[in-house]
C-alpha cells in the first residue's frame, strides 16, 4: 500500500513538475480562423509551417498538418502561397533562384518571393488576397532571411491595406541577446534592422518592434502567440528550417560560424555536417579534415572538392552549443591559423557582423573578450527598446 500510494505521489509531482508543451500559434485556431473567413487568404510559409492538430483536415498519421493542407481542408479560400528563401518545400540553396509555381496538393498559386524580381509580390499579386498569413520557423539570428520576406510582405501589405495576421513559433535562440547592432550603411538581403546578430526576438516580437520602431511601414498586424513558451524555453525544432541546418547543434552554432561565409574558410557546406564543422585547404596542425562536395541545398559549395583541415564541433553537448551565441573565437582561429590578413575576408563578412571596425579589431590581434566589449553597450541599449515589444517573458 505504502507503494502504491509513493508511485500516485510521485506521478502526479512528475505530471505538475514536467514543463508543460509548448504550443505553436498556428494551434490556436480559436484566434485566427474569425480572422479568415469570408475573406481571401493569402499565406507566407514554408516546410516548416506545420503543427500538431491530430483529427484536422489534412493531419497525416501522426496527426501533424501543414497550414496550407490545413485552411484548404478547412474549406477557406487561399488565393496565394508566398515563398521565402529556400522555397515553399525549403530544398533550395542559401539565395538561390526559385520558380514560382503551384502547389501539387491543392492547385493554390505559389509565388516565389525569391525569383529574381524585386523580392515583392506584383501589385496583381496583392490585389489577389485581403488577409496574409505569416508562419514560418525563424532561429533568433539577424541574417536568417526568414524576417525579411515577413517585413517585406508587411510593408506591401501596409501600402495595399491588406491585414497581416502572424502565427507565432517560438526562437530557439531566444534566450540569447548578442552580438554587433547593424550599422545601417551595412544593410543588405542578410541584414534588415538594426538589431544585434541575436536578437532575442520572436517572429511576431520582430514584427510588432518594426512597426514601433519605424523599420516597416504602419499595417493592421495581428500576432497569434505561443502557449507555454518563455524566452528561456529550451526548444527543439519539428523540422528542419533550411537545408543546411539540419541539427539543433547547428541551429545552436549558427551564430558563431556563419560569419565564415565572409571569409576564405567553408563551415561544412557540401557535407552531411554544415555549421558544426569548419575548414580550410591550409590550415595547419589539424586531425580533422573533410572535402565539400555538391549536396541538396549545396549545388557548388565553397572550397568544392579540396580537402580542408579544420576543427570538428559535432561532439559539443547541446547544452555546451546552446550557450555559445555570438562567439569570434572560431573566425579569429582560423584567422591567425591561415596568417593571409586581409584577404581572410570577403565584403560578405561587414554584411554578416553588421559594423565595419569588427574585421579592423581580428587583423590588428585584438582578443575576442576586448572585441566583445565595444558592441556591449550598443546591445544593452537595444534591449532596454525591446522589452516593450515582448510578447512572452
Amino acid at each position: 500500500m505504502k507503494r502504491s500510494v509513493f508511485i500516485l505521489v510521485f506521478t502526479i509531482f512528475a505530471a505538475f513538475a514536467a514543463p508543460a508543451q509548448v504550443n505553436v500559434g498556428m494551434t490556436d485556431t480559436a484566434s485566427y480562423y474569425p480572422l479568415l473567413r469570408g475573406r481571401r487568404v493569402a499565406v507566407l510559409a514554408n516546410q516548416t509551417s506545420v503543427a500538431e492538430l491530430p483529427g484536422a483536415p489534412g493531419a497525416d498519421a501522426s496527426g501533424r498538418v501543414h497550414l496550407v493542407d490545413l485552411l484548404h481542408g478547412e474549406g477557406f479560400a487561399v488565393a496565394a502561397i508566398f515563398s521565402p528563401e529556400h522555397g515553399f518545400r525549403g530544398t533550395a540553396d542559401a539565395g538561390e533562384q526559385v520558380a514560382s509555381s503551384v502547389d501539387a496538393r491543392t492547385g493554390i498559386p505559389i509565388r516565389s518571393l525569391y525569383d529574381g524580381n524585386a523580392k515583392r509580390p506584383s501589385d496583381e499579386a496583392m490585389r489577389s488576397f485581403d488577409v496574409l498569413v505569416v508562419d514560418m520557423q525563424d532561429v533568433g539570428l539577424r541574417f536568417y532571411t526568414y524576417y525579411i520576406s515577413m517585413l517585406r510582405m508587411m510593408d506591401a501589405c501596409a501600402d495595399f491595406g491588406r491585414r497581416v495576421v502572424v502565427l507565432d513559433r517560438p526562437n530557439p535562440n531566444g534566450h540569447l541577446v548578442d552580438g554587433p547592432v547593424l550599422d545601417m550603411k551595412y544593410k543588405s538581403g542578410v541584414g534588415a534592422i538594426p538589431v544585434p546578430v541575436l536578437h532575442g526576438l520572436t517572429m511576431g516580437e520582430i514584427a510588432r518592434m518594426a512597426v514601433g520602431e519605424g523599420w516597416a511601414k504602419p499595417c493592421d498586424l495581428t500576432v497569434v502567440k505561443c502557449r507555454n513558451y518563455t524566452h528561456a524555453t529550451e526548444y527543439l525544432l519539428p523540422v528542419a528550417p533550411s537545408p543546411n541546418l539540419p541539427t539543433a547543434r547547428a541551429v545552436y552554432l549558427y551564430a558563431a560560424l556563419c560569419p565564415f561565409e565572409g571569409t576564405v574558410v567553408s563551415l561544412g557546406r557540401g557535407t552531411d555536417c554544415p555549421f558544426e564543422i569548419y575548414g580550410h585547404p591550409d590550415m595547419t596542425g589539424r586531425a580533422f579534415s573533410f572535402t565539400p562536395r555538391p549536396t541538396a541545398g549545396a549545388k557548388h559549395p565553397p572550397l568544392e572538392g579540396r580537402l580542408c583541415h579544420g576543427v570538428d564541433l559535432r561532439g559539443m553537448p547541446l547544452s555546451e552549443a546552446r550557450e555559445v551565441g555570438f562567439s569570434l573565437r572560431y573566425v579569429i582561429d582560423a584567422y591567425r591559423d591561415l596568417g593571409l590578413g586581409d584577404r581572410f575576408f570577403t565584403p560578405m563578412f561587414e554584411k554578416l557582423v553588421g559594423a565595419g571596425w569588427v574585421r579592423g579589431m581580428i587583423v590588428a590581434g585584438a582578443s575576442e573578450e576586448v572585441i566583445r566589449a565595444r558592441w556591449v553597450p550598443d546591445v544593452e541599449r537595444y534591449r532596454e527598446k525591446r522589452v516593450q515589444y515582448l510578447l512572452y517573458e
